[in-house]
């Protein structure tokens, strides 16, 4: 058995424990907003949050989470108030869509541990994360108005 918890709701599953976090989180428990898109740990389609780290679900066994928190896309989309979500659709950042999930856990894990970051730092954070539509620049400016909106409220 395998415990872990995920958009705070525990599970213990009786799985194999080399079959990939991805995997689980679509097939077993049907959160399918973390997208497969190489496999390989590249593209960064199947980013979620694992104890505070942006995680590739796609490169981890699930063995690997016992005892962890993970929180994917439907956790964060279950605040209807989420800051970063709000600016995504502000700044009408979706194209396709297909890499959205794990771009916004990137910008979720980066504004948490910074919350006024430079664009260097932007670029850095988010660099590693694949957009086959180019919405660079319009990620950017979502993660700069959602960081101003947390700034602001935190005030």
């Amino acid at each position: 058995m395998i415990t872990f918890s995920v958009n705070k709701k525990q599970y213990s599953l009786d799985i194999d424990p080399d079959m990939p976090l991805l995997w689980v989180l679509r097939d077993v428990l049907a959160l399918t907003g973390t997208k497969y898109g190489c496999g390989k740990g590249i593209c960064g389609s199947c980013n979620v949050i694992i104890d505070g780290k942006d995680v590739r679900s796609c490169s981890i066994s699930i063995s690997a989470v016992q005892n962890k928190e993970i929180t994917t896309i439907e956790g964060l989309a279950a605040d209807n108030n989420n800051p970063i979500i709000r600016a995504w659709l502000q700044e009408d950042v979706v194209q396709c869509g297909y890499c959205q999930p794990g771009q916004i856990i990137s910008a979720t894990v980066l504004l948490a541990n910074n919350p006024n970051p430079t664009d260097a730092e932007i670029h850095r954070a988010m660099s590693s994360n694949l957009c086959r539509c180019g919405t660079y620049k319009h990620i950017k400016k979502a993660i700069q108005r959602a960081a101003e909106e947390i700034r602001n409220t935190s005030i």
